[in-house]
């Protein structure tokens, strides 16, 4: 059942930001698609084993880096629902979705954004503020053609 749309910017930030810790919370490695639909057995009965709980109860025991629980299959359902809004925002209106996208990144494991007003207002050659009144003006926009 899919979620219900935003009716708030806040709404829409929050979905974006989930979306952004779903997104960076998938592992970076692992058997890719193209074996999972081969026809060796092996391959589709690891596919099937549920390792998100497995893998996050040992993350950190053997030295290696900690990483956050591998998201479910709902989330990464609203993951593609919510990052499929950031084109809503017209094509000739590429910073605003640079803007929108980058700052809907948000780390799993700590909560922080990964790109701050700042470090945005560098990437695109403009004032922190005026970042901030962009990403406004993106979340408006996505909200317009929501309606």
């Amino acid at each position: 059942m899919p979620t219900p749309k935003p009716a708030t910017p806040a709404d829409l930030v929050e979905r974006l930001e989930q979306a952004g810790r779903t997104l960076l919370a998938l592992p970076n490695t692992g058997p890719s698609t193209r074996l999972v639909q081969s026809g060796l057995d092996w391959v589709r009965d690891a596919g099937d084993t549920p390792m998100a709980t497995a893998r996050s109860a040992t993350a950190g025991k053997d030295g290696g880096r900690l990483r956050p629980p591998i998201p479910s299959s709902a989330a990464i359902t609203q993951m593609d629902e919510a990052l499929a809004w950031i084109p809503l925002i017209p094509q000739d209106r590429v910073v605003l979705r640079r803007i929108v996208g980058a700052r809907s990144l948000v780390d799993p494991m700590n909560e922080r954004h990964l790109y701050s007003w700042r470090r945005l207002a560098i990437a695109v050659g403009a004032d922190h503020k005026a970042v901030q009144r962009w990403h406004v003006q993106g979340i408006a926009l996505i909200l317009q053609r929501l309606a």
